[in-house]
């Protein structure tokens, strides 16, 4: 029997053709949004690399690449097996697509004030949109030259000499940048429920080849209802593409290996190195999958060098462009990324030495002393241990740098808000089994810790193989995860860190156990209602937690009003306008907001040491260096009293809208009130 993968059957020749039919239609609709990501990010790259990232070389570039990539790559993905999924399954996972993307549409958030990431993301894209290229040059003319108390960085926008660079990596901003070079901001940030709806139909997949096709619309449901999985579909996170790669890449070579095809493998290879592009954290998720091409290869499988190749071109073109065009990101994240690094180069060294050792000697038998048996032991005292640290351990991180510095600041802020103890450098990791209960829910955490035991113990004794790597990947990624998420620790804030592997793949986990204990139902001699309801129970003990934390969020949209605040603003600030931000928050919020949304230039003066607002000198100063260029000087502030000593003081942005809550010791509920205003005067002055 052979160690990755179940043996080929004939059945395939004895299915009803309609039930063929409708399995090849789901094997491959669920693997084609990642393939569609893949072609896109692959030929996005190389353009923005060259500084030409506009939309129509980049579509004239994708048609043709993502034509040969879904008539080839496509042809090589089949279902396994007989009876595999019916068009009853592809409609219901359908349904639920579909559903799922209507009800984001309809309470999509209009996050584009850079307050957190999704605005940030939304900036950056922007200016790819409006520029294509990378870094982004402030110029000094219009502000009359360089001056020591002007600057023009901000929060996610890094100042380095003369140019600034956006944080994070290129490659959500990519995917969403001609959409709104070409529809406006409006349809980019209705990309995001679009994005989320294909990892919603890419996870049934990954289901329906882990779990059984007929689990895949069930699968597909409770992720969809998951709070994480809706708030990353309703703003700009970058978790969503990541999800769509993951699942897609991991489905791809499940499919591969089955089939023995290597262009499968191949693609299934490059999905998940691409999550690099899209985000740094995916370079730890996909270690596993080193370790899994070199187990392939030490078997002599032809698919173990290609889906190594297709991972290390992917990882590439996220490392390329990490350290080319986001290299101030990776600086600032280097505490985790460095450690990572050596991790990951110990795998590569272990895996090498493990494949001569595998060739020569071939595998050792797991089966011994009794190895298997303790699975389901090992699997709890895991999930054990996670669940009493509270009681056991106070993660704390002193800051070394202004933007942790920062963050505890609003830590403290927060505890101040909540009426909890002041303790600013508290990070609360300890919670972080907490936190995947308050999202799916204890029963469904039980269900997987039993369902993770029993595969497990199925896995060394070589039996289902087809889990090996979907299973290194979420239990490698969830217990690293929920050792250091390594995020600010408010909820529902924090829940991104686990949307992309650890609540998926514990519901996978407990999806599995279900279909196992409808099939001991069976087996039993109980007929078909019994094991029906036992179906339903099983996903209605996962179905209504996750309701109950979803409710008070999911019908309440957020960051409403934005995008034409934003627009008014920039009709007030005008033609010919430099715009100088006086006051501090203002600052860290529209600096980069005005200069790629209004298209004009924007800086930000140096606030007083102890004072939210610049020294009059300062303004004045600058205000006439912009004159004598030729410019009017246009001031903003967070209320008239900023503006209001240098001219006429009006509100240009006002917006009175809900945001998420944020929690730090129990699950989220409800929203919470959100004031922005933007004040405006143009100096009286002339110089």
């Amino acid at each position: 029997m052979s160690v990755v993968a179940p043996e080929p059957t004939d059945e395939r020749d004895r299915r009803d053709p309609g039930e063929a039919r409708a399995g090849v239609f789901l094997a491959r609709l669920t693997v084609a949004p990642a393939l569609l990501l893949v072609c896109w990010l692959a030929v996005a790259l190389p353009l923005l690399m060259a500084g030409v990232f506009t939309p129509l070389p980049a579509i004239a570039s994708f048609v043709p690449v993502a034509a040969l990539v879904l008539t080839f790559g496509l042809r090589a993905v089949r279902p396994s097996g007989a009876r595999w999924g019916s068009w009853w399954t592809v409609g219901g996972l359908l349904a639920v697509t579909v559903a799922f993307c209507v009800m984001q549409l309809l309470t999509f958030s209009e996050q584009i004030v850079v307050r957190r990431d999704p605005a940030s993301y939304f900036n950056f894209a922007t200016w790819l949109a409006g520029h294509g290229s990378l870094p982004i040059h402030p110029a000094l003319g219009p502000f009359g030259g360089a001056d020591p108390a002007l600057s023009f960085g901000s929060p996610a926008f890094y100042q380095r000499g003369g140019v600034l660079w956006p944080q994070f990596m290129a490659g959500t901003p990519m995917i969403l940048a001609p959409v709104g070079r070409l529809a406006g901001p409006y349809a980019m940030l209705a990309a995001m429920p679009v994005i989320g709806a294909l990892a919603v139909l890419s996870f049934g997949g990954l289901t329906a080849r882990l779990v059984g096709p007929r689990w895949a619309p069930a699968g597909a449901l409770l992720l969809a209802l998951v709070w994480p999985m809706m708030m990353i579909s309703r703003s700009i996170y970058s978790e969503t593409a990541a999800l769509v790669l993951v699942c897609g890449g991991l489905a791809l070579a499940i499919d591969a290996v089955r089939a023995n095809r290597r262009l499968t493998a191949l693609l299934g290879g490059l999905a998940l190195g691409l999550t690099i592009l899209v985000r740094i954290d995916g370079l730890r998720d996909v270690l596993p999958v080193v370790a899994y091409a070199g187990l392939l290869v030490a078997l002599r499988r032809r698919t173990g060098p290609a889906l190594f190749a297709g991972l290390v071109v992917g990882v590439g073109a996220g490392v390329l462009e990490g350290y080319t065009l986001s290299q101030p990101y990776l600086h600032y994240v280097r505490a985790s990324l460095v450690p990572l690094l050596y991790i990951g180069g110990a795998v590569l060294v272990a895996t090498a030495v493990a494949v001569v050792v595998v060739r020569r000697w071939g595998l050792p038998r797991l089966d011994r002393f009794r190895l298997p048996d303790l699975a389901l032991a090992a699997v709890f005292a895991v999930m054990a241990f996670f669940a009493a640290r509270p009681s056991l351990q106070t993660v704390r991180r002193v800051p070394h740098n202004p933007d942790d510095e920062a963050n505890a600041s609003f830590i403290a802020a927060l505890q101040k808000s909540l009426r909890l103890p002041a303790d600013p450098y508290r990070q609360y990791s300890e919670l972080s089994l907490h936190w995947v209960t308050w999202y799916i829910g204890v029963p469904a955490v039980l269900l997987a810790t039993i369902g993770a035991g029993l595969l497990l113990r199925k896995l060394l004794l070589r039996r289902r193989t087809d889990w090996l790597l979907p299973y290194a990947v979420i239990a490698w990624t969830t217990v690293t995860t929920l050792w250091r998420p390594g995020i600010t620790p408010d909820h529902p804030w924090a829940s991104r860190r686990l949307i992309v592997v650890v609540l998926p793949g514990l519901l996978l986990f407990a999806l599995w156990m279900m279909a196992w204990a409808v099939r001991s139902v069976r087996r039993l001699g109980y007929g078909p209602q019994i094991a029906g309801g036992t179906a339903v129970v099983g996903v209605l003990l996962v179905l209504v937690p996750t309701v109950l934390t979803s409710t008070g969020m999911m019908f309440t949209p957020t960051e409403q009003g934005e995008v034409a605040q934003a627009r008014s603003m920039c009709r007030s600030i005008g033609p010919r306008a430099t715009v100088l931000i006086i006051e501090r928050v203002t600052a860290d919020r529209f600096t980069q907001l005005v200069r790629g949304t209004c298209g004009v230039p924007s800086g930000r003066i140096r606030v007083r040491p102890g004072s939210n607002t610049a020294a009059s000198e300062d303004v004045e100063r600058i205000s006439e260096k912009v004159v004598a260029a030729g410019r009017r000087p246009v001031l903003l502030g967070a209320n008239s009293v900023d503006v209001a000593p240098y001219g006429t003081a009006r509100r240009v942005y006002h917006v009175s809208t809900r945001r998420d809550s944020s929690s730090l010791v129990a699950a989220p509920h409800g929203t919470w009130s959100l004031a922005i205003n933007v004040w405006m005067a143009v100096p009286v002055y002339a110089g």
